[in-house]
């Protein structure tokens, strides 16, 4: 699975760009954490997976990390629909509120490191 290429609309590119460049406080949070291989693998930021662009994505062990703001309360079904999408490609989603990344980030980050653990033994 490592490193597999996963098609993407090239419109979204542009608009994960400003993501990037716009990150929510979530996002900045997490970031700090796995960035620059801090778990033995590489992240990336707003990455374009088929017609979604996804909060973090680890190409190497095939992980999406995603953090939910209070407005998937109100998308349940579309967030499951997108979670599928991108399980038929064999890419693991990781899910997390942004509640969690505030009151639980330990616990946030023994998840993840569990699974790259996992991924790359």
């Amino acid at each position: 699975m490592a490193n597999k290429i996963i098609p993407y609309r090239k419109d979204l590119k542009l608009r994960a760009q400003y993501l990037r460049n716009n990150p929510t406080e979530t996002e900045i949070v997490l970031w700090n954490e796995i960035r620059k291989s801090s778990l033995r693998v590489e992240f990336h930021r707003q990455v374009p997976i088929l017609d979604y662009i996804v909060d973090f994505y680890c190409h190497e062990i095939g992980l999406v990390i995603e953090i939910d703001g209070s407005v998937h309360d109100s998308q349940v079904l579309e967030d499951g629909k997108r979670q599928g999408r991108i399980e038929e490609y064999g890419v693991r989603l990781l899910r997390f509120s942004n509640k969690e990344i505030f009151t639980n980030l330990p616990g946030v980050l023994k998840t993840i490191k569990e699974y790259v653990d996992e991924s790359i033994s």
